[in-house]
């Protein structure tokens, strides 16, 4: 298949959440047809529910910068599914996707052939074969694997990593993890077995005790909140500078790649799995770590395009997520806000709504081209609990809702594209589009 076909295949199969089929099954089988790529290097396993895919994208620079040969997966991915992909740094090419893919594809229908597997395997099983099929190929070290949901039955927990993180659990997918912070709390401590390196970032105390108690059941000695961290500075931008202390080093004014006071906590996981990684064998001096803070990047997570007015592109699709993110307007956004804001309808929409909706000057209503997306009379019928009525606006499309944010916001203000990383991606690919024809212009 080339890399057209690969996409349309692999959306066939099903919208990577609507076609959800959790366990581990088909993942093993699959893997197991395409001999066991997994086993050919180490790998680090991330869940949680806020900050696992940018405490992956930090450790994952940390590693590069001290020379290790690194593969990334994260998900999901904002314009193009290469990106879920990432090798020393670099999205895999759309024909090596298309090639490792092909594999992958193959593979299963064999295996349904042989009635070895009942269904195919979904999408992001798919994905997750693919990626570390790719990585085997490319001779990377080490894999850092986020988690796509839960952890339990997650396909990247067939990898059996050596290191785990469980980053701030909250209630979130309550639909296939669970009702309550336990219940979630113990899908995502599940990645945690025995002889494992397990990272525990500070949680709700109701998670704590959930994930406290899966490490004593698998005789793990957890890392509890084993980093102590003090600010030393912020830019107007929302960049903190921090000094980071553990038992092993002292990493002292680092200035962070990622935007947000969030980010201390998920930095400071990073360091406690580069630390692990170290005693495990791999070498990460103390600098590799600094300037892996440092030169981390991770798109549409607080991320700033200058201009007039300037983006500001977040993906925060729960109440954790608008919690950081308001935080971050409350201290860093002076300027005249347009908040554009759609968001996918099984989520807790109400409570994003009361509390992002209120800091707008301007809230723009959107609905993401996505089968899951919230209608906008929905989203409007909570804004308007919160917000004037004069101050909202209605657009049907993410273009015509960006076309109008630029209208309607002053040069010196700020528009922020928020609710979903559906949202996020189909902005950047419009701001894309028209910055390549300008330049082709």
């Amino acid at each position: 298949m080339n890399f057209e076909e690969t996409v349309e295949y692999l959306l066939s199969l099903g919208h990577e959440t609507l076609a959800i089929k959790l366990g581990l099954r088909n993942t093993e089988a699959l893997l197991e047809a395409l001999e066991n790529p997994h086993k050919s290097f180490q790998s680090v396993q991330i869940a949680g529910t806020n900050g696992k895919g940018s405490t992956a994208v930090v450790l994952e620079s940390i590693c590069r910068a001290a020379g290790i040969s690194t593969g990334l997966y994260t998900s999901p991915h904002l314009v193009s599914i290469t990106e879920r992909i990432r090798i020393n740094g670099a999205d895999i090419s759309e024909d090596e996707f298309g090639k490792y893919a092909t594999r992958v594809r193959a593979a299963a229908e064999r295996l349904l052939n042989l009635r070895r597997l009942e269904t195919l395997p979904t999408f992001f099983e798919h994905i997750t074969a693919v990626a570390l099929l790719a990585f085997r190929e490319a001779g990377i070290k080490l894999a850092i694997l986020e988690t796509g949901l839960g952890g339990r039955l997650d396909a990247t927990t067939v990898a059996g990593a050596n290191s785990v993180a469980i980053t701030p659990v909250a209630l979130d997918h309550q639909e296939y993890l669970g009702e309550t912070l336990a219940e979630i709390a113990a899908e995502k401590a599940a990645i945690i077995r025995r002889g494992v390196t397990a990272v525990i970032a500070p949680q709700p105390a109701e998670a704590l005790q959930v994930i406290l108690r899966q490490c004593e059941e698998s005789n793990v000695e957890p890392e509890v909140d084993q980093c102590r961290t003090s600010i030393e500075d912020v830019t107007d931008k929302g960049r903190f500078k921090v000094t980071f202390e553990t038992a092993e080093a002292r990493y002292k004014d680092v200035l962070l790649g990622l935007r947000g006071r969030h980010q201390i906590t998920n930095t400071a996981v990073a360091i406690r799995l580069a630390e692990s990684l170290r005693r495990q064998g791999f070498s990460i001096p103390e600098d590799a770590v600094v300037e892996g803070i440092e030169n981390a990047r991770h798109a549409g997570r607080l991320e700033i395009l200058e201009g007039q007015p300037c983006i500001l592109l977040d993906g925060a699709h729960n109440p954790s997520g608008a919690q950081a993110l308001r935080d971050f307007l409350n201290e860093f956004v002076k300027t005249p806000l347009t908040l554009v804001f759609g968001a996918m309808k099984d989520k807790r929409l109400e409570e994003i709504a009361e509390i992002l909706f209120p800091v707008a000057d301007c809230l723009i209503l959107t609905r993401p081209d996505n089968p899951r997306a919230a209608d906008i009379n929905e989203l409007l019928r909570f804004a308007v609990r919160v917000v004037q009525r004069d101050k909202i606006v209605a657009s049907g499309s993410t273009r015509g809702s960006i076309t109008l944010a630029k209208q309607m916001t002053p040069d010196r203000g700020i528009i922020c594209v928020t609710g979903s990383l559906y949202l996020v991606g189909e902005t950047t690919a419009i701001l894309n589009a028209k910055v390549l024809a300008e330049v082709r212009a």
